[in-house]
């Protein structure tokens, strides 16, 4: 019976407003991000191999423009290393948390606009850690909410795929770090409380198996451990 693997991975470094939730940034790669979807294409050239897994010829990847650069460039250093044509599939579903109307605005200001709207307490001093949390704005959503939408994409992918493979294989998905996180929370795969503990390397694949009773479980790929007075702003 053939088993089928997802690899979760994180877009490469961007040219990141400071002090500013990633969300929606639309900004591209940096030289080092373009370097690191290089190296993980040639690490996945490797699992895959060592593993004798058949990739499937789509990469989904976040529409947002660090996610599509990092699975194109993942496409193509697996084309030139001898694996067939990848086609990139973006989607919106693979975003990272939405900050809604906040946008692109520093965390200050956020926070200062929300504590200027007559009808909103002010956000807690942990809001963008805060998993449960989602801003009082127009198109936000909390970092649970994110997760649940990201677990919803990968579940339906992997449903369409299962009744079409006849080897092992491996589907890969380009998406954000903590959407990501908060994804393997609901699919069973971190608990609740290692969401804060743990982020994800740039461009590292973490591999998790599908199982035939549609349970998900970590097979290969580390976590980063994330440090405990580290800023929030994946």
């Amino acid at each position: 019976m053939a088993r089928l693997f997802a690899a979760l991975i994180r877009h490469g470094e961007y040219a990141q407003l400071p002090n500013t939730p990633s969300a929606h940034q639309p900004f591209a790669l940096t030289d080092t991000g373009r370097a690191q979807a290089y190296d993980a294409a040639s690490e996945l050239y490797d699992v895959i191999g060592k593993n004798t897994w058949s990739l499937i010829a789509s990469i989904d990847s976040s529409r947002l423009l660090r996610g599509w650069q990092t699975a194109q460039l993942i496409s193509a250093r697996l084309q030139s290393l001898g694996l067939p044509e990848s086609r990139v599939d973006s989607f919106d579903a693979l975003a990272e948390r939405s900050v809604g109307s906040a946008a692109n605005l520093s965390v200050d200001r956020i926070v200062e606009l929300v504590h200027q709207d007559p009808r909103y307490p002010d956000p807690p001093a942990d809001w963008k850690a805060n998993s449960h949390y989602r801003l009082p704005l127009q198109g936000a959503e909390s970092l649970l909410e994110a997760g649940e939408r990201v677990a919803a994409h990968l579940v339906a992918r992997m449903n369409e795929i299962r009744g079409e493979i006849t080897a092992d294989s491996l589907k890969v998905f380009v998406g954000h770090g903590a959407a990501f996180r908060h994804a393997a929370f609901q699919l069973g795969v971190l608990q609740f409380e290692q969401i804060a503990q743990l982020s994800m390397y740039h461009t590292r694949p973490v591999y998790l198996e599908y199982l035939y009773n549609r349970s998900w479980r970590h097979v290969a790929g580390e976590w980063k451990i994330r440090a405990a007075d580290s800023a929030f702003l994946d």
